[in-house]
């Protein structure tokens, strides 16, 4: 592919909250967007990238020039590869933006790598998992670039999310124990 294709092309960094299922949900929609013809680099936290490379082998993130996987450290201390992160560990780091530094220097790298090589195109969108907006919208805010939010939850538990209200207010939820 000549350069200046490459530098049309779209270029989308997607970024999922580090939890397997929210990773799969991503990657489906990465793929679809790769298959669009977006170029994609895919952002994974540092332990997470490890891991795949673990159980998929040492070459298995390689392939596609236009699908590329990126790590940033998520500033967690390490644990044992082999076992999930602690979600409260996780939800505190998002929350408290440890990955927005990490997260702000790789869009600034992807584009700077835009301006000095031929092959990488310039961030034209971030696709965030919803839960990551803490810190995703203020990098995009910064470098210019639009966010879109995915939320990579069922569509039962999002439907739940958005009803509870409802339900509380109809005195549904939370449950009351009977007894007989």
């Amino acid at each position: 592919m000549d350069s200046k294709a490459v530098a049309t092309k779209p270029h989308a960094v997607c970024i999922p909250v580090p939890a397997q299922s929210h990773i799969k949900a991503m990657l489906k929609f990465a793929k679809l967007l790769h298959h669009r013809g977006f170029h994609i680099t895919f952002v994974n936290s540092e332990f997470n990238h490890k891991r795949f490379l673990k159980s998929l082998g040492p070459n298995s993130l390689d392939g596609l020039p236009d699908f590329r996987f990126a790590a940033i450290p998520d500033g967690l201390p390490d644990s044992d590869e082999d076992t999930t992160q602690d979600g409260t560990f996780l939800v505190d780091a998002i929350r408290k933006q440890n990955f927005l530094a990490p997260f702000r220097d790789l869009l600034n790298k992807l584009n700077n790598d835009a301006i000095t090589t031929s092959n990488n195109p310039p961030v034209t969108c971030i696709v965030s998992d919803g839960f990551m907006c803490t810190f995703t919208i203020t990098a995009a805010e910064e470098i210019g670039t639009p966010i879109v939010l995915f939320y990579t939850i069922a569509a039962c538990s999002f439907m739940g999310t958005i009803q509870f209200r409802a339900l509380v207010e109809k005195g549904l939820a939370p449950l009351k124990e009977h007894h007989s």
